[in-house]
């Protein structure tokens, strides 16, 4: 049976039924081939701010952010301030969606660090509008006439772009020996328990997340940042010192006798001011002081 003979039976048999294909074969393919130039045509066509702005029912909202720029591969060349324009309505609510957008679909050039855009590992901590706090957390003011600026966290040498030179700063948390200190070790047979009061004093202290955000807006850490362990450490110090398991107490404090360790705080309270997770350091520093006074 021919080609020709075989198509018309296949016509024949299926002759009364809803899916009857009466184009020829040849022009079938040729459609197909139609259809796909299309699609492959409508997938080139890049959407514009205005045109997704139309789509969504909203009026275009661009908004300027101007970001820190430094690069270390050019260490000649100044700092600066570079603008980018931002499309709101195609960006989520907070700072870091739109540094994610500007370097994903602008300048993949700019360098932050960031990883669980929850407010929970303290990675993206910068300055923004002149507050140290975490981009994650910050919400973009949806206000075209007003340019948000963004910086790298003051008073640190910066390793490029937003993103500082934290090697100190562990460094000091790291000698605060930031772990449990047993003279008499608990039994191995039972677990290291504490009532729920001497739990409760751990709380407003075990949730910093050593973003940096107040040490950096501290003036006293600014200026004596080479002895002067700074409100992140301190409450992190505290935090230890009233944990009821710890036995090491005193000679954590022994170990800040001196004028600049915890002395050099002067109760500016910006640290508690700008505390991402609602922290007071302050606090903290004042309760060292008072146990420090009492020994």
């Amino acid at each position: 049976m021919s080609s020709l003979t075989a198509s018309a039976t296949g016509r024949a048999l299926l002759k009364g039924s809803r899916s009857v294909l009466t184009t020829p074969v040849w022009h079938r393919t040729s459609l197909r081939g139609m259809v796909t130039a299309t699609q492959g045509a409508k997938a080139q066509h890049v959407e514009t701010p205005a045109e997704h702005a139309t789509a969504m029912g909203k009026a275009l909202l661009n908004k300027t952010v101007s970001i820190y720029r430094w690069d270390p591969e050019n260490p000649t060349e100044k700092p600066r301030m570079q603008e980018y324009v931002v499309d709101l309505n195609n960006c989520g609510p907070m700072m870091l969606d739109a540094l994610i957008k500007i370097k994903n679909e602008i300048d993949p050039t700019l360098t932050f660090r960031r990883s669980c855009r929850e407010g929970i590992c303290g990675s993206c901590a910068m300055n923004i509008n002149g507050a140290n706090t975490l981009a994650c957390l910050c919400k973009i003011e949806r206000t075209e006439s007003k340019q948000d600026k963004i910086y790298p966290l003051p008073h640190m040498y910066v390793i490029k772009d937003l993103v500082p030179d934290m090697t100190y700063f562990y460094k000091q948390y790291k000698s605060i020996q930031p772990y449990l200190q047993y003279k008499t070790p608990p039994p191995a047979d039972s677990e290291n328990l504490q009532s729920i009061a001497e739990r409760k004093k751990l709380d407003g202290l075990y949730e910093c997340i050593l973003c940096a955000c107040c040490s950096t807006s501290c003036p006293s850490y600014w200026w004596n940042q080479d002895e002067y362990l700074g409100p992140a450490v301190l409450l992190q110090s505290y935090r230890w010192m009233a944990d009821s398991r710890d036995q090491f107490g005193p000679e954590r404090r022994a170990k800040l006798q001196n004028p600049f360790s915890v002395y050099r705080c002067h109760t500016i309270m910006n640290c508690t001011r700008t505390c991402p997770k609602g922290l007071n350091p302050g606090l903290a520093i004042a309760e060292i002081k008072k146990l420090m006074a009492a020994e």
